[in-house]
């Protein structure tokens, strides 16, 4: 049920994000696009629910618990974030707005840019690994946890390796070919 559920999310997500720009540009109605945006933090709340009912009602903790944290953490980490990206898109697109901002390429405003990124996946693992603490703790000795641990190590991993992408663009700021840094 939790996978499934996981899955209906994920193409909610995508069904009301395409959904609310329709109605923002398409349709002419910003207020409408914006409600419907809005419910997008609904679904996580949802699966938050299903999935700490599944476990009081006696489910083992498993992997399935553990994407449902991984999959809200990265929610509430990268939604943002995602919603910007296809708002520019589709408001350039089908709204005459300006073009999307391209990624700085060198310099500075690039490695400010690899921490920015960096700091919203580190974001989304800690929220994951939070509510993945929550889980062992709200299961307690009555279980076995280790699948749920198991993810909040993959989520320090996600940390660790954002973290030193964005020290190496710190340390070694990506220069125009032929110039020296």
């Amino acid at each position: 049920m939790i996978v499934s559920l996981i899955i209906v999310c994920e193409a909610g997500f995508w069904v009301l994000l395409a959904g609310g720009l329709s109605l923002r540009y398409l349709a002419r109605m910003p207020r409408a696009g914006l409600a419907v945006l809005l419910l997008e933090p609904v679904l996580e709340l949802i699966l938050l629910v299903a999935t700490a009912v599944d476990l009081k009602n006696g489910a083992q903790a498993d992997w399935k618990h553990g994407l449902a944290a991984v999959y809200i953490g990265f929610s509430v980490g990268l939604g943002h974030s995602t919603i910007t990206w296809a708002d520019q898109r589709f408001a350039h697109r089908f709204a005459g707005g300006p073009p999307p901002p391209a990624k700085p390429e060198y310099g500075r405003a690039r490695t400010v840019h690899e921490w920015r990124t960096a700091g919203r996946w580190c974001l989304a693992a800690a929220v994951a690994a939070g509510l993945l603490q929550a889980a062992v703790w709200y299961v307690g000795d009555s279980g076995d946890t280790s699948s749920l641990r198991d993810w909040q190590t993959k989520m320090l991993l996600v940390i660790g390796i954002n973290l030193v992408i964005a020290v190496s663009y710190t340390v070694w700021p990506k220069q125009p070919k032929g110039q020296d840094g």
